[in-house]
């Protein structure tokens, strides 16, 4: 398989913009028009979403070993969708005439030949996961909202309780639909560690034209049922080892969701342990009244273990630190041995991990996602900086 040329030639058909995705959705349903209603009415927010994963996705395929775990979790997830191996089979195969459509002479034998290929590896590591998940935990799970809280005038905290046991780890991400939404779902990351009475905490800011982010803020009510997916992503958990290295967090608006999460856990271990690593936050907001935990994370720092320091922007009257939340947590002290953690805006990421590296933290201890694609999850809903963001297939 030459993955060199996979590469080339998905960064020429990526080149053409939103003719690509046009294509594929044209042929996909012409072909199959049963696979129509298993996608949102408006495709607006899916755009790219479906061919733009795939497309990345397939032409890394040489780095399979770096991600299988999480195209298991994208086979795991897609459950919720009624994806069964079929569909595998009729996305292949759009996504396949779209690059011949677009490619022309480039599409050789040899090509065709590597496209396929590579695609029916990542569709199989996706359907064995499917089908294993299928044993021991449904395709998706009823969530019922128990709290609302306005936090702002464009923020929300939600409390859910799921209908039965969610598991999940802190840093990982969960697709949602709410019910004004259907067939819309937006990853959000649970801003708690797992609870005994199991329920989960969703920070949720509005994206303008975010048409998940608005209804959830503005109209979900008590009392209403929602549907979660499971739960996704690995940049942002930690393993029993980086649980014990002192830590440097940097969040954006609510980028700070699946950080809090990590907190909760390790202010539990303290308060029964006595142990915890030494953790840094830097919570970045435009404005001051964006910090919306700003309360609780200046109580939390009353710990040994926990410094905060919350940055402001937009506003030259602010008394504390001013600037970009990235400069601030590399000009923060000493980051020698920390294992760092950053989730925002893929803005404030790319600042925030280039300032983080050139202050001499290791490559591969400056954690964040690198999986997104639409203007909605890139924008600072929670804020994560995905690069190949679990995208629906279909």
């Amino acid at each position: 398989m030459d993955t060199a040329a996979l590469k080339e030639t998905w960064a020429l058909a990526g080149s053409l913009g939103d003719e690509v995705p046009q294509f594929f959705y044209s042929h996909l349903f012409l072909a199959h028009p049963e696979l129509r209603s298993m996608f949102p009415v408006s495709m607006a927010t899916q755009r790219d979403r479906l061919v733009g994963a795939l497309g990345r996705i397939v032409s890394r395929v040489d780095q399979l070993d770096e991600v299988t775990a999480f195209i298991e979790q994208l086979g795991r997830d897609h459950r919720r969708f009624e994806v069964i191996a079929e569909h595998y089979n009729a996305v292949g195969a759009s996504l396949l005439a779209t690059l011949k459509h677009f490619l022309g002479e480039r599409w050789t034998e040899d090509v065709a030949a590597d496209w396929a290929e590579a695609y029916g590896v990542i569709a199989t590591v996706m359907v064995k996961a499917a089908e294993e998940a299928e044993v021991t935990s449904p395709a998706s799970w009823a969530g019922h909202v128990i709290a609302v809280e306005r936090r702002g005038m464009d923020l929300s905290v939600i409390q859910i309780r799921p209908e039965s046991h969610f598991p999940f780890v802190p840093g990982q991400s969960v697709a949602v639909e709410v019910p004004s939404r259907p067939r819309l779902w937006r990853y959000l990351s649970p801003a708690n560690a797992p609870r005994a009475d199991g329920t989960l905490e969703f920070h949720v800011q509005i994206v303008a034209g975010g048409q998940v982010s608005s209804s959830m803020v503005r109209s979900l009510e008590v009392g209403d049922t929602v549907r979660l997916g499971a739960p996704v992503g690995q940049e942002l958990t930690l393993d029993e080892s980086e649980r014990r290295r002192d830590l440097i967090m940097v969040a954006g608006g609510t980028g700070l969701a699946p950080l809090r999460a990590h907190l909760e856990r390790f202010d539990r271990d303290w308060q029964s342990s006595g142990q915890a690593p030494q953790i840094h936050l830097f919570h970045g907001a435009r404005l001051p009244w964006n910090l919306y935990e700003n309360r609780l994370l200046r109580n939390l720092s009353g710990r040994p273990w926990f410094t905060y320091t919350p940055v402001v922007s937009d506003d030259p009257s602010y008394p504390g630190r001013k600037g970009l939340v990235g400069d601030a947590a590399a000009e923060g002290g000493s980051l020698h041995g920390r294992l760092a953690l950053v989730c925002g805006s893929p803005r404030m990421v790319r600042h925030t991990v280039s300032r983080l590296r050139a202050r001499g933290i290791a490559h591969d201890d400056v954690r964040f996602e690198q999986f997104a694609t639409t203007d909605e999850d890139r924008h600072d809903l929670h804020d994560h900086a995905h690069d190949l963001q679990p995208s629906r297939l279909p």
